[in-house]
């Protein structure tokens, strides 16, 4: 598939990653602040909030259920999601793999980027691996494929 035809194909999901994000990032406002206030419903962070938003085909879960991957290289020398990670751009990655009939999320996990940069970073510093090294089937990129169970809880928020 072109980029193209994989943003038209991941896009289908948009309205359920955003219900998803709207449950975990917009809360209820304490009695008080709907009394003096009016307000019922508050956004828990005022500031824009970047998130990077990856789905994989049904055909993925079981194997690689327990993972999520982040391109690492091109042949082109195009910069990649993971160098503009550790540059410091996105807030968090929804992570998620489409249903048998591919109109619903199956499963889903949310990663708090600036926890994943801290926890990238630490591992290259001593000198361990920070997740898999591994190529796409068509030679068109690279991938680093980190383990959900090696990450810290507090880079991860897992539905579905």
């Amino acid at each position: 598939m072109t980029w193209q035809e994989d943003k038209r194909w991941s896009d289908r999901f948009l309205p359920q990653i955003k219900r998803i994000l709207g449950d975990l990032f917009i809360g209820e406002a304490e009695q008080e602040e709907d009394a003096e206030r009016n307000t019922d419903l508050i956004v828990l962070k005022l500031e824009p909030l970047r998130f990077g938003c990856r789905i994989r085909r049904n055909e993925y879960l079981e194997r690689y259920g327990g993972e999520f991957t982040i391109r690492a290289g091109r042949p082109s020398g195009a910069k990649t999601e993971l160098t503009k990670i550790i540059e410091g751009w996105g807030d968090y990655l929804f992570y998620g793999f489409s249903d048998v009939e591919e109109k619903l999320l199956a499963k889903w996990t949310i990663i708090d980027l600036k926890a994943f940069r801290l926890w990238y970073m630490r591992k290259l510093a001593s000198g361990a691996q920070a997740g898999v090294a591994r190529d796409n089937h068509d030679s068109s990129s690279s991938f680093m494929a980190f383990s959900l169970a090696d990450m810290p809880d507090a880079i991860r928020e897992c539905g579905g």
